[in-house]
């Protein structure tokens, strides 16, 4: 990515190519404060492991998105700024800030920001990382806050601007099968930048979210094919996030499927008992999401304290 010193080297562009250009790449932004005859200022896209920076400046006062730009807009993603070249202040999510060079905020493009320059007429330079917000809530298992600003010198802005950085000295373009690790890397480094002060917040929607994979969980159980990696394909979210939406709750998602098997088999024996019928026990297991009688019998034990067939007995 071009450093400051090297932003002449980016073609120029006049007011309304810099305007539609930007659009076409992250949304509206509106440049203010300056003739539109005197504007100068450039758009240059880099490929980073799949995901897109945009090297951007120019010699505006000032830069606007309004709530009807984002409305308009309807695009869905954060994006990291880096300032690297001059200085500016941003307004966003009722956070104002002010960011020198190799500062680093975190904007929601769904928001309103308002971007001040403070160098006077001088270009100010930013370099931007387009993140999905899918991609990125569903990896982190938290919803960022735009408008968090880390200063300049942290390991992880240090390496992720670097990681910008050497993408754009890097030859050739093509979409890898590496790029995709890469990409939890970049948003694993976004966590570290930007992650809440309380590690695991709990919000109305992750809790929506919570009740709505214990009710697939509670559907599907009895299948013995069925298992974390399944519950988050169902509920469309990363097996990362599901972790750790049972661990903000004490427990796994696989000691949860096991208890609701246990419970049912449980019920299972205890109406055999009840009905004085010879069923297999082992098929109990089998109907209850086991595959193997041993492992069922071990985890019956350590639950209930006493064997399956002996629980049964205990019902008679």
């Amino acid at each position: 990515m071009a450093r400051s010193d090297d932003i002449l080297s980016a073609p120029q562009l006049d007011y309304e190519a810099w305007r539609d250009l930007l659009r076409s790449m992250c949304g509206r932004y509106n440049p203010e404060g300056i003739d539109p005859d005197a504007f100068t200022g450039w758009v240059r896209p880099v490929s980073v492991c799949g995901c897109t920076a945009l090297n951007i400046g120019c010699n505006a006062h000032r830069i606007e998105r309004t709530y009807r730009d984002a409305r308009l807009d309807g695009v869905d993603h954060y994006f990291a700024v880096f300032q690297v070249g001059g200085q500016s202040a941003m307004t966003h999510n009722d956070q104002a800030v002010r960011l020198a060079v190799g500062d680093v905020a975190l904007v929601d493009a769904a928001r309103p920001v308002t971007y001040v320059a403070n160098n006077g007429s001088q270009p100010w330079n930013t370099v931007t990382l387009n993140l999905p917000r899918e991609s990125l809530v569903s990896h982190l298992g938290f919803d960022p806050e735009g408008g968090i600003c880390r200063r300049g010198g942290t390991t992880a802005g240090r390496l992720l601007l670097e990681l910008i950085r050497n993408s754009d000295k890097a030859e050739g373009s093509a979409f890898s099968p590496a790029d995709s690790y890469m990409q939890l890397a970049i948003y694993d480094l976004v966590g570290a930048l930007f992650a809440p002060s309380d590690p695991w917040p709990v919000s109305r929607h992750a809790d929506k979210l919570f009740t709505r994979i214990c009710g697939v969980i509670k559907d599907r159980f009895a299948d013995p094919d069925f298992g974390p990696c399944e519950v988050a394909a169902e509920a469309g979210i990363s097996l990362r996030y599901l972790q750790k939406l049972f661990t903000q709750r004490g427990s796994t998602c696989s000691e949860f499927i096991y208890s609701l098997r246990l419970d049912y088999a449980a019920r299972l024996l205890h109406r055999r008992a009840f009905l004085a019928t010879n069923q297999p026990v082992s098929e109990i297991a089998h109907a209850s999401g086991f595959r193997d009688y041993r492992n069922f019998a071990r985890k019956f034990r350590h639950r209930f304290g006493r064997s399956p067939c002996a629980y049964a007995g205990d019902h008679t």
